[in-house]
């Protein structure tokens, strides 16, 4: 029998908000149908039209706040461009309840799960805005001028920006004065339906303790028209610019970046620091955005660890060797694995740059080394994971346990695979000892790190 929802698509309707969703998104009810809604929060009495209405669930979009709560940040117009962009979805929120809804966002999972673990409060910012060192901003024309901007949520309709909000404002003020340049040399912007012009995105990546600055052009031709004299006025215009880089990407894709990579001025890399070791980062190294709430982060996997300079370390998912060096600096031994050779390459170069020799990097599928290593007889004293979002694959928690390692310190981005594994973690004989310490590397956004420690029974 076909179920008729209570609501219909275009009608407008109140009600409460009871709740966030994980996206932080308001959640109404009417007649026990949620339905989704952006900008709103708990405890508010809204005004609301729907948008979608699917068999469980829909979504609306306010058009009054009847009732607001005292966990409203007010908003400007420049504010709303961010919000229709997406960029800083909890804009809305104030910061202090920006941290609270982190911990809670993580306490409810647990609770659905039927675990009693507890969660500490999130590490927050002082200053929780202008923290991104990267960014790739996309360049369109509109309305005949070649822009640089966002997304419009859910499309792509360029917004033109000049303030990012949670970017480094370098970075932002050198995004204008590249577009500026690439106007006045009447560079053409790339054109996604027709697939023609040059110019598809403006990468910039900065150094927070060196001052080091990468420009990178993601072009849709080999050839760079006018690369001579875009390189010279960036160059002039931007003393702190050491690197400036081509990126040919000539396919019809989503993805930002190609593989073949063209240095037209300075060094292929640029160089920052995090907890005392020095990295190499070129234009297709990931590392993390938000350099000082990494070294919070970092700095509590490493006092989780509890090591004490006898221990041997593995690093799963170790990327350049962030983790791995700063674990090497209190550790007997570090291991490290990862599947991008590039970024093995990297962490090696970074090994060498930082005069450390207890590092020994692989390239492999993580669980498949971690096998490996069990089967040569390795034995580690700790565990360090830092998976992508989808967590961890089962024969790696399989082969973690069977190392026996004394501790295990998992760095989540993701709190539903962080529970999902807890759990089977649990299954190992391994339990969480300490409570799990979110940390806000993502501020104005939904996004969650934290760290856990579970040790052997």
């Amino acid at each position: 029998m076909k179920i008729q929802a209570p609501v219909a698509k275009n009608e407008t309707y109140t009600g409460t908000v009871m709740d966030l969703t994980y996206e932080g998104n308001g959640v109404v009810k009417i007649d026990n149908y949620s339905l989704f809604i952006a900008n709103a929060l708990p405890g508010e009495e809204i005004k609301f039209v729907v948008t979608k209405v699917g068999k469980s669930f829909g979504f609306g979009r306010v058009l009054e706040h009847l009732t607001t709560s005292p966990d409203r940040a007010e908003i400007d117009e420049k504010d709303r461009k961010l919000a229709q962009a997406g960029i800083a979805p909890l804009q809305h929120m104030v910061y202090p309840a920006q941290l609270r809804f982190k911990q809670h966002q993580i306490e409810s999972l647990l609770a659905k799960n039927k675990l009693d673990l507890s969660v500490s409060e999130t590490i927050g910012m002082e200053t929780p805005y202008h923290y991104r060192n990267k960014a790739q901003i996309p360049v369109r024309m509109v309305k005949g001028q070649l822009e640089t901007g966002f997304y419009r949520q859910h499309s792509h309709d360029l917004v033109p920006l000049t303030d990012f909000y949670i970017q480094d404002p370098r970075i932002d003020k050198a995004i204008v004065i590249v577009r500026d340049i690439l106007r006045a040399e009447n560079v053409p912007a790339y054109d996604e339906k027709t697939h023609k012009g040059i110019i598809r995105n403006v990468m910039v990546r900065q150094s927070y303790y060196e001052k080091e600055m990468m420009i990178g052009l993601i072009t849709n031709s080999h050839t760079l028209p006018r690369a001579k004299a875009i390189v010279e006025q960036i160059s002039e215009q931007l003393p702190e610019v050491t690197s400036i880089i081509q990126n040919v990407n000539n396919r019809p894709t989503n993805v930002i970046l190609g593989p073949i990579t063209n240095v037209l001025y300075g060094e292929p890399v640029i160089h920052d620091s995090l907890l005392g070791n020095r990295f190499e980062i070129s234009a297709q190294s990931f590392y993390q955005v938000n350099p000082v709430q990494t070294e919070k982060l970092y700095q509590l996997a490493i006092d989780r660890a509890g090591l004490t300079g006898n221990e041997t370390v593995i690093d799963a998912y170790c990327g350049i060797g962030t983790i791995s060096l700063a674990m090497a600096r209190h550790a007997k031994d570090v291991y490290g694995v990862e599947v991008v050779s590039t970024a093995v390459e990297d962490a090696k170069k970074n090994a060498k740059l930082n005069g450390l020799t207890n590092l020994h990097f692989a390239t492999n599928k993580a669980e498949y080394q971690m096998a490996e290593w069990q089967k040569q007889g390795l034995k580690p004293d700790v565990i360090v994971v830092d998976p992508p979002r989808k967590g961890l694959d089962e024969t790696l928690i399989h082969s973690a346990a069977a190392m026996a390692p004394k501790k295990i310190v998992y760095v989540s981005c993701n709190p539903s695979t962080l529970v999902r594994d807890i759990q089977r973690f649990a299954e190992e004989g391994y339990h969480v000892t300490e409570p799990i310490q979110p940390v806000d590397q993502f501020p104005q956004t939904p996004h969650i790190e934290s760290v856990t420690l579970l040790e052997k029974d």
